[in-house]
C-alpha cells in the first residue's frame, strides 16, 4: 500500500506527520467610516433613483405566464394524485 501524503503532495520525514506547521497572519480589516444621517439618505435616494419599473405590457406578460404555469403545474399534480390514488386502491383491493 501507498502512504498518505501531505497536502502540498510531499512526503513526510518517516511518515510521522507534516515536518514544520506554518502561521499565517491575518490583517485586520480597518474600521469603516460612520456615514451622517444626510448623507446616507442622499446615498438611499440615489440608489432610489436607480431603479428601473416593468412597463404596464411586462408586468402583463408575466402574470399571464405566471398563471399560465400555475395551471399548469395544477394539471400535472392532479394526474399524479388521481393515478397513485387508482394504485393504491387497486393494491387495496387485492388485501380485500
Amino acid at each position: 500500500m501507498a502512504k498518505a501524503k501531505t497536502p502540498g503532495g510531499r512526503r513526510t520525514a518517516g511518515g510521522k506527520g507534516p515536518v514544520a506547521a506554518q502561521t499565517v497572519s491575518v490583517d485586520t480589516p480597518a474600521p469603516k467610516k460612520r456615514t451622517s444621517p444626510v448623507q446616507f439618505f442622499s446615498q438611499v435616494q440615489a440608489e432610489g433613483r436607480k431603479i428601473v419599473w416593468p412597463s404596464r405590457k411586462e408586468t402583463w406578460i408575466t402574470s399571464v405566464m405566471v398563471f399560465i404555469m400555475v395551471l399548469l403545474a395544477a394539471a400535472f399534480f392532479f394526474v399524479v394524485d388521481f393515478g397513485l390514488s387508482a394504485i393504491s386502491q387497486r393494491i387495496l383491493a387485492i388485501g380485500s
